[in-house]
């Protein structure tokens, strides 16, 4: 669904698979998540977290895929990008999803990757078995391909870092393109940042993890910023969009200068409990 700059970005309904846990795509149906208890206090929950962190590479990847597209083109489709992951080096962290419903720009399709360093990246570009991917199962199906990377910083844990343990086992992975207006000031951009981050940091018994920053993809520039946030669960997701604290920073430090933002999420699910 694409916002306006007066408008709250809220997600998308979306099915999808992660790196931790997938199986591959099956239909674009999806119900809530009723696993996570919400038991630890914010606090407790952030106490218990290192404070070292480790940099990381961000790749998003939103997808227009062609009308009258059929279930097995599309099953290739999203199983060839998110096998991409067995195929080459460079890709510690994966997930994948089907947006359920239509919204303005049309995007149908949502990847998200993670690198350890932009070097790996630049290579994952340029790979022949990805070049294969995007040329025989995706590009053909699709309109439009918009690409959006950015570094950020993680927990300095192996966990943390490749996105595996009980906690990525299930939840929803909610993406979030920001494009910043051209009269908004490197202070005004920087505060509206930070205090995102200072939000999604205050929550862990909602958030597993958050990461934001600048897009600097050269060659797509559409978007200036991004986010993606893996939630406990759909009504952690829930929690977040609905409750003050997000809609009243929304309102104080991004509204005045965006010009447009794009949120969706999709669920994922653990290995073996979708059909491949």
């Amino acid at each position: 669904m694409i916002h306006q700059a007066l408008a709250l970005p809220r997600p998308i309904l979306t099915r999808g698979f992660g790196s931790n846990g997938g199986g591959l795509f099956v239909d674009q149906c999806r119900t809530k998540n009723p696993r996570v208890a919400f038991c630890a206090s914010d606090d407790q929950m952030s106490s218990s977290k290192s404070n070292k962190t480790r940099k990381v590479v961000e790749h998003v990847c939103l997808l227009k895929a062609k009308e009258g597209l059929s279930e097995e083109v599309e099953k290739d489709m999203l199983d060839y990008l998110y096998t991409t992951q067995y195929q080459m080096r460079g890709i510690v962290a994966i997930s994948v999803g089907c947006i359920g419903d239509r919204n303005n720009e049309n995007y149908t399709h949502a990847l998200y990757m993670r690198f350890q360093r932009k070097e790996d990246l630049d290579q994952f570009y340029e790979n022949p078995f990805f070049l294969k991917v995007l040329n025989e199962y995706v590009t053909p199906f699709c309109h439009r391909l918009t690409n959006v990377d950015y570094e950020s910083e993680v927990e300095d844990d192996i966990l943390a870092i490749f996105r595996k343990g009980e906690e990525y086992n299930y939840g929803e992975e909610f993406v979030l393109l920001i494009t910043f207006a051209k009269n908004a000031s490197d202070k005004n951009t920087k505060d509206a940042m930070d205090s995102f981050a200072q939000l999604t940091s205050s929550l862990p018994s909602l958030i597993v993890q958050s990461t934001q920053g600048s897009n600097f993809n050269d060659s797509s520039k559409e978007f200036t910023h991004a986010a993606v946030i893996r939630f406990r669960s759909f009504d952690a997701m829930e929690i977040f969009v609905e409750g003050r604290e997000y809609k009243d920073m929304w309102r104080s430090q991004f509204e005045p200068f965006i010009e447009k933002a794009v949120a969706l999420h999709f669920s994922v699910d653990p290995v073996g409990t979708d059909v491949m």
